[in-house]
């Protein structure tokens, strides 16, 4: 019955070595004869075993046998023997030893069970495992093992990743210390639902290593069993790069790419959220419009890379002077947008005091230092709009107001503002159908020379002949004009017209004056300025030194470095150049003097009442001493009576103008009093 069954079933004496017993089994899968086998015994078998493979199966039961003398032991060991066809295969013994007093082993009888394609499907799991192992090890992604709450398996980019080695993370750290305080509760949630097997979905983490930074992080878990108890794999992701480049699309889409600043988009989305709080709270809003004064005269005279640099800079200060919660916008341009919650009026005012006094300090910029002021318009919520158009609109207003009164100012929005910039932008229409229908003419003042009466020259002043509304004065749509952009083409006009007009005088066989021309300073600042002045000499053949521009003590003084090349190529043309409305402004005494000035020209306001007023008569007579000892001329304004007359020329003064000669008369009536000379002193 035993030689029916597979396995070898054997009795093995230890004392001689030899089979006392051995089933037929034994020459099938040891592919050796069973003759063969019982004559040679146990060496035979040693022979087709692995080298040290029988030395270790006998040392093994040498072993049990010494540890139990007299007694039977059971015993297994496993081996590999090499059969007659050349192959090697894996056998399993299941034995009883039975051991003598002594300890020695007396006798083996057991059966032995062919185990290759065991052990070759255990050898291709080792290897499986092993292979997937490598795998989980060079996997780009952390992978991990969590079981009873605690992390059984972490892959080399999960301690990468952390900063931990494995010996300080299994056993040691739970799931919740991987991650910032915030979210421990979070993540403990998602242990518990996989744990119950629920299965799972992606989730970002903020994940803490090891030295405290932090990163932003994926993880998916799924649920599973190991060893029959509730167990999750998962995956996690560092997705700081996917953020970054979030980051930058936002910005993009958000935010300025100049100053950084958010765009519009965003302040329409901030001012949403804020007007939703204000609707609730019943609270109010406040949108400040902030536009600097006269920047585009620093993007044409230094570049636009300096004016690039000076908005970042005007943009760093005007953030300090608001509140976290406020939102500073850049629309474009130099153009700057506040939303602040939670402000009423007073609280506004107080804000558009601190940002005209943080722009107050000169910018240093690319080498430069450059004074630029800002102008601010205030619209309330919602009392002025209920949405961001119609709040921008009016702030927007208001802005143009406070540039209108001066600049460098705030002002609030009004109802009547809407009146007045309807009308500005009918006047605007207005100016530019007038430009190009030729309604626009000179007249003329008088120069005279309080030494001589004669005139020496004569100051163009424009006038509109409106079709409907008859003779214009300069002082309604010069402002319009200038905010409008509408000054440069018609000062353009101007200026070509006089030098004209002072060519057909001297056709006339007239007398050569000096024509005297303003330039607004919108005109002045426009690149191109000299090469248009030149072109207008040109155009009319008239000499350079016969003509002359006025210019405001305002205009030249702002921003001195810059216009100093500018003043100084129109002097080189040979061009005369006066200062307009002095005593009025802020001149220092020695740009003035570095200025290729000619002429000075007392404002107005100090000659009216200097016959009665002791200051203003010692301020005119300042500046008639100042001026000659700087070398120039000076020219006193508005002289309507014969008292301020003679009290110009016991100062010295060198010249006047006024309604006391000649009111600016058409070009005929100033041709006539060239020829007549009516104003000579008598010897």
């Amino acid at each position: 019955m035993l030689d029916s069954i597979e396995h070898i079933v054997y009795h093995l004496n230890l004392c001689t070595g030899r089979y006392e017993f051995l089933s037929s089994a034994a020459a099938t899968l040891f592919g050796l004869r069973h003759e063969d086998l019982c004559v040679a015994g146990i060496e035979l078998v040693a022979q087709r075993m692995l080298p040290g493979e029988y030395e270790a199966a006998i040392s093994h039961i040498g072993e049990l046998a010494r540890a139990n003398p007299g007694q039977r032991v059971p015993c297994s060991v496993e081996y590999r023997l090499r059969c007659a066809d050349g192959q090697i295969r894996y056998y399993h013994d299941s034995m009883t030893i039975d051991v003598g007093p002594d300890g020695a082993p007396l006798a083996v009888a057991g059966v032995t069970v062919d185990v290759s394609q065991r052990a070759a499907a255990e050898a291709a799991l080792k290897e499986t495992e092993a292979q997937f192992r490598r795998m989980m090890e060079v996997a780009q992604v952390g992978i991990f093992v969590l079981q009873n709450a605690g992390l059984q398996y972490v892959n080399q980019y999960f301690l990468s990743a952390y900063g931990y080695t494995n010996e300080e993370l299994l056993g040691r750290l739970s799931p919740t210390d991987l991650v910032i305080p915030e979210q421990r509760e979070m993540l403990l949630d998602q242990v518990r639902r996989r744990a119950a097997g629920e299965a799972g979905h992606a989730y970002e983490v903020t994940a803490l290593r090891k030295d405290g930074s932090t990163f932003p992080a994926r993880v998916l878990g799924m649920p599973t069993t190991i060893n029959g108890l509730p167990a999750s794999v998962g995956t996690l992701i560092d997705i700081s790069e996917q953020k970054a480049a979030e980051q930058k699309i936002r910005e993009l889409a958000e935010f300025d790419p100049l100053t950084g600043l958010p765009n519009r988009r965003l302040l329409r989305d901030r001012f949403a959220q804020m007007v939703a709080v204000a609707e609730r709270e019943e609270s109010d809003l406040a949108l400040i419009f902030l536009d600097l004064d006269h920047f585009k005269r620093i993007n044409d005279s230094l570049g636009h890379s300096v004016g690039d640099d000076l908005l970042c800079a005007v943009a760093e200060r005007l953030v300090t002077a608001i509140r976290k919660v406020d939102t500073l916008a850049r629309l474009g341009g130099d153009e700057f947008i506040f939303a602040l919650p939670g402000i009423q009026s007073a609280a506004a005012a107080e804000v558009a005091r601190r940002l005209l006094e943080v722009c107050a300090t000169p910018f240093s910029v690319a080498g430069h230092d450059l004074t630029v002021t800002p102008s601010l318009g205030i619209s309330l919520y919602p009392r002025d709009g209920k949405d961001l158009e119609a709040l921008l609109r009016n702030a927007d207003t208001a802005m143009y107001k406070a540039k209108e009164l001066g600049r460098n100012a705030f002002q609030f929005y009004s109802s009547e503002m809407n009146v007045a910039t309807l009308e500005d932008l009918l006047m605007e229409s207005s100016l530019r159908r007038g430009l190009n229908s030729g309604e626009f003419i000179l007249h003329y003042q008088p120069l005279i020379s309080l030494q001589t009466g004669r005139i020496t020259g004569v100051e163009a002043l424009i006038r509109w002949q409106h079709p409907d509304l008859g003779l214009i004065m300069p002082d309604r749509f010069i402002s319009v004009a200038e905010d409008t952009g509408l000054i440069n083409p018609l000062g353009d006009w101007v200026l070509c017209e006089a030098c004209r007009q002072a060519m057909v005088w001297q056709a006339a066989g007239l007398p050569a004056v000096t024509m005297a021309v303003n330039v607004a300073p919108v005109q002045f600042r426009q690149s191109g300025f000299v090469e248009e002045l030149a072109g207008a000499l040109a155009a009319s053949g008239l000499e350079a030194k016969d003509l002359e521009l006025e210019l405001t003590e305002r205009t030249v003084m702002h921003d001195a470095e810059i216009n100093l090349g500018t003043l100084s190529a129109i002097n080189r043309m040979g061009v005369g150049l006066a200062l307009d409305d002095f005593g009025t402004g802020y001149s220092s005494l020695a740009y003035l003097r570095r200025f290729p000035v000619g002429k000075l020209k007392i404002d107005r306001s100090f000659v009216r009442d200097m016959v009665d007023e002791a200051d203003d008569q010692a301020i005119a007579s300042t500046i008639v001493l100042m001026g000659h000892n700087l070398r120039l001329k000076v020219l006193a304004e508005g002289v309507e009576t014969a008292d301020q007359l003679a009290l110009l020329r016991k100062m010295g003064c060198d010249m006047a103008q006024g309604f006391y000669f000649s009111r600016a008369v058409p070009a005929e009536q100033l041709a006539d009093l060239l020829r007549e000379q009516p104003f000579l002193v008598k010897e």
